[in-house]
């Protein structure tokens, strides 16, 4: 079974991001996007889900999976690689950095934060940039 999870890690954010202050992800057309359920799994439940959660609940929200149906589905998503929060928008588009702990559960920074910046610099942590937009 693959995985999507990190491990004390700051995920930085992309070099061509076209934002200096982090900004909130919005609807669009009244409807919640990745980046937008992302955000609020993320920002509203820092360091509860791992990266793999997020993923994956996502996933199951846009694609209306049944509770009855979780457990076999997620077996089945990851049977396969997906993409980790390295192509997130939230990294890509939107300026968070996503830190990982010990146990790979994640929370949102802000790139113009003390936080973020402190991660940046910190050496005892594993360092990814988000990916670019454009190649």
């Amino acid at each position: 079974m693959s995985t999507t999870n990190y491990y004390e890690t700051i995920i930085q954010v992309a070099e061509d991001c076209p934002v200096e202050k982090a900004e909130i992800p919005q609807l669009k057309n009244g409807e919640k996007t990745i980046a937008v359920m992302q955000y609020e799994l993320i920002d509203g439940h820092p360091y509860q889900y791992t990266s793999d959660d997020v993923i994956f609940k996502v996933y199951a929200a846009k694609n209306k999976i049944s509770r009855a149906n979780l457990q076999s589905e997620r077996e089945k998503f990851f049977s396969k690689g997906q993409p980790c929060l390295r192509s997130s928008s939230l990294v890509k588009r939107y300026g968070w950095g996503i830190h990982s702990d010990p146990e790979g559960k994640v929370a949102l920074y802000a790139v113009e934060s003390s936080e973020y910046k402190k991660f940046c610099k910190d050496k005892t942590i594993k360092h990814l940039k988000g990916m670019k937009s454009k190649r």
